[in-house]
């Protein structure tokens, strides 16, 4: 079970923590915005994110779980521009569960192991038993 942790105000659409029991930790590498060959999808930042989300739910199904499974992400961009975190809010939202969506940091780099590669994701997932 998977429930979010709000105190205070907090951000909108977003669990400041969240409370996992009942089941097993599924540790999630870094998923990225690559087609099924391991090369960066074209097409722009908004393309990266939907590739990254997609890359990962095949991982989450792999374990026999969706993303209502997630309960932690940490999320790493190369461009923090107000165009590109509209993108990322607007694919994130259409893939993790909004009712309790998990905990979520987000950090700039200055780069990822591709010049080409955008975005990078990685994340913990609670297995029911």
């Amino acid at each position: 079970m998977i429930k979010g942790i709000n105190a205070g105000s907090g951000y909108p659409g977003v669990s400041m923590g969240t409370l996992v029991s009942e089941g097993t930790l599924l540790f999630l590498s870094g998923h990225v915005g690559t087609d099924e060959a391991g090369e960066p999808v074209t097409g722009g930042f908004e393309a990266q994110v939907q590739a990254a989300f997609e890359n990962m739910g095949k991982t989450l199904a792999a374990a026999g779980v969706g993303f209502e499974a997630l309960a932690k992400m940490t999320t790493y961009i190369t461009d923090p521009s107000p165009e590109s975190l509209a993108a990322f809010k607007k694919v994130r939202n259409s893939f993790v569960n909004m009712d309790c969506p998990p905990a979520n940091a987000l950090v700039t780099v200055a780069g990822l192991y591709d010049p080409a590669i955008k975005i990078e994701i990685e994340g913990v997932a609670l297995i029911p038993r």
